[in-house]
């Protein structure tokens, strides 16, 4: 019967613990956050491809592209209803300039197969203030 006492005891610690699931954000506010401390600056037509270490799909809502510190945002002005985790964005520039004008691809991250596009609006960069 001794042996059976801290097999209880641990058991009990685990029940009484609540489980802490890590909610997930809305699409606006998990965008806020990333833009946490960031200032918007004027809206551009184009960036440059090349310069894009870092691409993030927010739900229905935005891609935000990374060069150096500042991040990009670009809210599509068609087909954003389909962005989501489970798509990748495929794009064909012979210019090497994403623009407002461009389309974007997006593939299914798992089949590979065509999901659909969206066109895309201004980029507004979004850059940290400037410390004291």
């Amino acid at each position: 019967m001794r042996s059976l006492v801290p097999v209880l005891i641990a058991a009990t610690a685990l029940v009484a613990t609540p489980a802490v699931a890590k909610e997930k954000l809305a699409p606006e506010a998990q965008l806020a956050k990333l833009l946490e401390g960031r200032t918007a600056g004027e809206p551009q037509d184009c960036i440059t491809l090349s310069s894009v270490s870092d691409s993030q799909v927010i739900d229905k809502t935005a891609i935000v592209y990374r060069i150096g510190g500042t991040l990009w945002v670009n809210r599509p002005t068609t087909g954003a209803e389909s962005l989501n985790d489970d798509v990748v964005l495929v794009t064909k520039l012979p210019t090497g300039r994403l623009c407002s004008i461009d389309t974007v691809e997006l593939h299914d991250r798992t089949s590979h197969f065509y999901r659909g596009f969206v066109g895309l609006g201004k980029f507004v960069p979004y850059r940290r203030a400037a410390s004291d």
